[in-house]
């Protein structure tokens, strides 16, 4: 049972972990002027995206995983005030009854190679479904729409760490309403929908 103190903390998305990794003045436009953020195009065509895959996904074997036989769970939602998080994993494989392996998997519509923010995403729900689940959680996938292929992600406690500091580094970003630098790289600045509140990059 959650406590008051509990229903007062500030729980974060695991997007939210995601586009901190991508850009932290995402996040900091969200939670610190949050009637700023439209609704893309390319945000309504992924929610799209999202349920067809799994659609197609209860029809599939699980090869694409390495795996011959698993339960699939698919949009399990998962919340943590220990790490101050929430979330909604696509699907989680359940491997074996007793100590049964759990593998979050993430669907991407995308080509490119797994970047550390999604990495750090797969290691936040790793997380969560173990303080949740009777499981261990030692891997993830993430399965590109656009490839029809999954990859592995090895689940190391150097990139479970590196969600928890990023999570705490956003929490001090956001109760102290100081908006941080912008991202190192500009070619994400490009299509981003908060690019014109940003007018020390573009």
């Amino acid at each position: 049972m959650e406590s008051e103190a509990d229903d007062e903390l500030l729980i974060f998305t695991v997007t939210d972990l995601k586009q901190y990794a991508y850009c932290p003045r995402i996040v900091f436009y969200t939670y610190c002027l949050p009637l700023l953020r439209p609704t893309t195009y390319k945000m309504e065509a992924g929610i799209a995206a999202h349920e067809k895959a799994g659609k197609r996904e209860r029809r599939r074997t699980l090869a694409a995983y390495g795996l011959k036989e698993g339960k699939r769970h698919f949009d399990v939602w998962v919340k943590s005030t220990i790490l101050g998080l929430r979330g909604r994993v696509d699907m989680v494989i359940e491997v074996g009854e007793e100590e049964a392996e759990l593998i979050p998997v993430e669907y991407k519509q995308t080509r490119r190679k797994i970047g550390r923010h999604v990495r750090r995403q797969l290691a936040a729900y790793g997380m969560m479904l173990e303080e949740k689940w009777e499981g261990q959680v030692h891997r993830g996938f993430v399965y590109s729409l656009l490839k029809r292929k999954a990859e592995e992600v090895k689940l190391t406690p150097r990139l479970r760490d590196e969600a928890r500091e990023a999570v705490t580094a956003m929490r001090k970003m956001v109760e102290r309403e100081a908006m941080p630098a912008p991202s190192r790289s500009r070619r994400q600045c490009v299509n981003c929908e908060f690019r014109r509140f940003c007018n020390d990059v573009l």
